[in-house]
């Protein structure tokens, strides 16, 4: 399996020719009946290999955990990072290996997070006392600090919605800490992330309207990361609303799940999507079941939205074509082209 990536690689080094690739390209969107644009590639497991080193990989760093951590947390925390950036260092920055590249990073920032726990413990943090959101931010601070200094290194798309997600935490936490009262409002710390990491996503996906490039990919992490935040507040409140007229509030979240749709196909990205589909499918079962279809009203209910979804999928390229022909010209500039 090769990427666009790798097919970039090859133009570069003279192996094939601009015009052959692009020809290459076509050739498959014929094939596929799809714009490769529309796919929405990216790179998980390449082979079995992939699988077979992820394995030995995390026994090798649960092993070295263990054994260094018998003297102390801090000492167990720190050659659990170092062990993963020296692994990566070969299976990511030689081998380009994606599975095992996205486990090596997830190890080195979780071991940096659990070196600045240790590190707090050592300077005297009570861990029996409610949470000090200074230290909290702080450790959150120093893991996005370790996720842009591994992403300058090895470019592992994943590295930036984990940069992102730590930088979210420690600036929630310090809400925590200035704003009395803050845990009354986190539904609202949440969309205000979410859209944010979303605004983020969107500047990485105009950087490669046509997917070609690990920008795509890391803009995917990123709306990967946002769809949750934004989606959960909206059907809450959306819930809460309607939880006394269950017919108004499910319909309003039909709309709302439409309108999500339709900015899915706008920007061509399916994770809003996919976050929103579980409030769908539970509000329209208990709508069911309250008119008496007890059994079969979770069925019911994916059997509609799920063909109703197979045949979005079907028809995803002619579906953007009729939402982009709507908007305006300087909006679509922004957005991946629909050819």
């Amino acid at each position: 399996m090769y990427s666009e990536e790798d097919l970039e690689t090859a133009v570069t080094a003279g192996i094939f020719t601009p015009a052959s690739v692009n020809a290459f390209r076509r050739q498959v969107s014929m094939v596929r009946n799809t714009s490769a644009v529309d796919e929405e590639h990216f790179r998980l497991v390449s082979s079995f290999n992939d699988i077979f080193v992820v394995i030995a990989c995390t026994m090798l760093l649960a092993s070295i955990g263990w054994i260094a951590g018998s003297l102390h947390y801090f000492v167990g925390s720190a050659a659990v990072a170092a062990s993963a950036w020296l692994l990566a260092e070969y299976f990511t920055r030689k081998r380009r290996m994606a599975l095992p590249s996205i486990l090596l990073l997830l190890a080195f920032t979780g071991g940096v997070a659990m070196t600045g726990v240790a590190l707090a413990i050592l300077l005297g943090l009570d861990r029996s006392r409610p949470p000090n959101w200074i230290v909290v931010s702080a450790v959150a601070a120093l893991t996005t600090y370790g996720a842009w200094c591994h992403w300058r290194r090895f470019q592992v798309p994943i590295t930036v919605a984990v940069g992102a997600a730590a930088l979210a935490c420690s600036i929630v936490a310090l809400v925590f800490k200035m704003v009395p009262g803050a845990n009354s409002f986190i539904p609202l710390l949440s969309l205000a992330a979410g859209i944010a990491i979303f605004g983020l996503a969107m500047s990485w996906d105009r950087m490669d309207r046509a997917r070609l490039t690990r920008k795509s990919d890391a803009a995917f992490w990123l709306h990967l990361l946002a769809a949750p935040l934004l989606v959960h507040p909206v059907f809450a409140l959306l819930g809460d609303s309607g939880q006394h007229h269950a017919l108004l509030g499910a319909l309003a979240i039909l709309a709302t799940y439409v309108a999500i749709a339709i900015i899915s196909l706008s920007i061509d990205r399916r994770a809003l999507m996919v976050s929103a589909l579980a409030y769908v499918l539970y509000t329209f079962s208990m709508l069911l079941k309250q008119y008496g279809i007890v059994s079969l009203g979770f069925a019911v209910t994916a059997l509609v939205i799920g063909g109703a979804l197979l045949l979005l999928s079907a028809f995803w390229h002619v579906s953007r074509r009729v939402v982009l022909q709507r908007l305006p010209q300087f909006v679509q500039k922004y957005l991946p082209p629909c050819a």
